[in-house]
């Protein structure tokens, strides 16, 4: 089962290097805007599932965005997002297979982790997270503990 961790947001670098790095391949790491809701939804829903569907569609109504994607040439390639499920947790995150292993979904973790810092939080909870390698080779991260089902422990479920 997958558990929750921690990041302490704090211990961060303020460290925007990244964005350039995937400009450098040709990926665009940006925040959307407000007419491209709708595609990402369906894309995300199309991709994963309906529930990262509607939690993305939560945190492209935050405000400010709580939201950021990937793209090249006009063309998604992935998302994160945060506050969707709860205030202070990260999550959803996903790329598109053809573009796995490119830093694309760090790059994307990273923007989410910095933006929080950056609004305030001392932390940030990923939620039932999965695989936790990717996020501890990215991040230095605790695990919860007793933290498996969490807060989805009552989610309604098709």
């Amino acid at each position: 089962m997958m558990t929750d961790l921690l990041v302490r947001l704090y211990d961060l670098e303020n460290d925007w290097t990244f964005i350039a790095d995937q400009a450098r391949l040709g990926h665009i790491i940006r925040k959307p805007i407000g007419p491209e809701k709708q595609l990402i939804v369906d894309w995300v829903r199309a991709k994963f599932s309906d529930g990262w569907a509607s939690e993305t569609d939560i945190a492209l109504a935050n405000f400010p965005l709580s939201c950021f994607i990937a793209q090249k040439q006009g063309v998604l390639l992935g998302f994160a997002c945060y506050d969707a499920t709860a205030l202070g947790y990260f999550g959803p995150i996903g790329v598109d297979d053809s573009y796995r292993n490119l830093g694309i979904g760090k790059a994307l973790l990273v923007a989410c982790m910095l933006d929080m810092k950056l609004k305030g939080y001392g932390y940030a909870i990923i939620g039932s997270a999965g695989p936790t390698e990717f996020y501890s080779s990215t991040l230095n991260v605790i695990e919860i503990p007793d933290s498996t089902p969490g807060l989805w422990k009552y989610w309604l479920k098709r």
